[in-house]
C-alpha cells in the first residue's frame, strides 16, 4: 500500500492543534465552546489566549448567535461541541444568524457519525452532512485522520465565509503526510486504478484504502479518491476518473440520504450518468456500542467497502 501508518491519533486532536497554532498566528481567531473543552481539545488554545476563549455552557443556541455577533467586530470565531449539537440543536441559529446573513464563522464538530460509539443515538448524528450541504454558502468539510484535520482547521481560518468542519472521537491511522497541502474544494488521488472508483471522506478514507489494497491482490484494480470538501463538491476529480473506471463506490460514515453518495450521484445524473454503489447507513439510527462493532455492523467498514465494489463489477 502506497499509504502507512506509524499510529493513530483522534482527529479531535488534530483540530485542538490546529486551533493552538492559530492562537499564534491569528490574532482575530477566537474559540467558543459549549462546555465541552476537553472532548473538543480546546486546552492549549485557552492556554495561549484565555482572552479569546469564550466559555458558554450548555447554550449551543447562544453560541452560534454570539459567534454571528463576533463576526461582525471582525472576529473569526471558532465554535466547538458535538456534531449532533452543532447542527441539529441549532439549526435555525446556523440557518438565520450565520448562513442567510453569511458569516464568517467556523462551525467545528466533534463525534460525529457512529464512531461517537458507545454514548449511543442520542448523541451520535448521520445526517448533519445533509443538513449543512443544503444551506446557501455553507462550505462543508469532513476530515480523514489528525493531519488533515490540523491542515483543514488552518486552511478555514483564512477562507472566508461560513465553514462546517466535521471530525470524529476514535483514534484513527494517521497517513496524510504532514505537509500535504489542503484545498478547501479540491479532493486528493491517493491511489490510481481501472476498473473501479472509490470516492470516500473522513474515516471511510483508511477504510477505502485498506479495502483497495486487499483487492488488488485479487486482481481488481482500484482508483481511490479522497473527497474531504463535500461542498463544494470536486466534480473535475470525480468525473476524470469515472470516465476511465465508469463505475464508482461512494463510502462515508452518515446516512446514504443526504450525504457525500448522494451529491455525487446528483452530479452524475447531471453531467455523466455512472453505475454507483452506495457504503452508508441505511437510514436508521445508531446504538451504542464500539466504533469497530458499529462500523462493522452497519456495513461502513474495509469489508462493505469491498463487497460493494465486487457487487459493482457484477453488474
Amino acid at each position: 500500500m502506497k499509504y502507512t501508518y506509524t499510529e493513530k491519533k483522534d482527529t479531535r486532536s488534530g483540530f485542538g492543534a490546529g486551533l493552538a497554532e492559530l492562537a499564534d498566528t491569528h490574532p482575530n481567531v477566537v474559540a467558543l465552546c459549549a462546555d465541552l473543552i476537553g472532548s473538543l481539545k480546546m486546552e492549549k488554545f485557552i492556554e495561549k489566549a484565555p482572552e479569546r476563549f469564550f466559555q458558554i455552557g450548555i447554550a449551543e443556541a447562544n453560541m452560534i448567535g454570539i459567534a454571528a455577533g463576533l463576526s461582525i467586530t471582525g472576529k473569526i470565531p471558532f465554535t466547538g461541541t458535538f456534531a449532533n449539537f452543532s447542527t441539529s440543536r441549532v439549526y435555525d441559529q446556523i440557518r438565520q444568524s450565520v448562513a442567510y446573513s453569511d458569516k464568517n464563522v467556523k462551525i467545528c464538530a466533534s463525534h460525529a457519525g457512529l464512531t461517537l460509539g458507545e454514548d449511543g443515538a442520542t448523541h451520535q448524528v448521520l445526517e448533519d452532512i445533509g443538513m449543512m450541504k443544503m444551506l446557501p454558502g455553507m462550505t462543508v468539510i469532513n476530515t480523514c485522520d489528525y493531519n488533515q484535520t490540523k491542515a483543514a482547521t488552518l486552511a478555514i481560518a483564512d477562507f472566508e465565509g461560513p465553514v462546517y468542519l466535521r471530525f470524529g472521537r476514535p483514534v484513527v491511522p494517521v497517513f496524510i503526510p504532514e505537509d500535504m497541502p489542503f484545498e478547501i474544494g479540491k479532493g486528493i488521488m491517493l491511489q490510481e486504478g481501472t476498473d473501479v472508483t472509490i470516492v470516500a471522506t473522513g474515516h471511510l478514507v483508511w477504510e477505502s484504502l485498506v479495502a483497495a489494497d486487499e483487492l488488488e491482490k485479487e486482481g481488481i484494480s482500484c482508483e481511490v479518491i479522497n473527497i474531504h470538501t463535500i461542498k463544494p463538491l470536486d466534480e473535475e476529480i470525480i468525473l476524470k476518473s469515472v470516465e476511465k473506471t465508469g463505475k464508482i463506490v461512494t463510502a462515508e460514515e452518515h446516512n446514504y440520504i443526504g450525504g457525500l453518495g448522494e451529491s455525487i450521484a446528483g452530479m452524475l445524473a447531471r453531467k455523466r450518468p455512472t453505475r454507483q454503489e452506495f457504503v452508508a447507513v441505511n437510514d436508521t439510527f445508531g446504538e451504542s456500542a464500539t466504533p469497530a462493532e458499529l462500523m462493522k455492523k452497519y456495513k461502513i467498514d474495509a469489508t462493505a467497502v469491498k463487497e460493494a465494489v465486487k457487487r459493482i463489477l457484477e453488474k
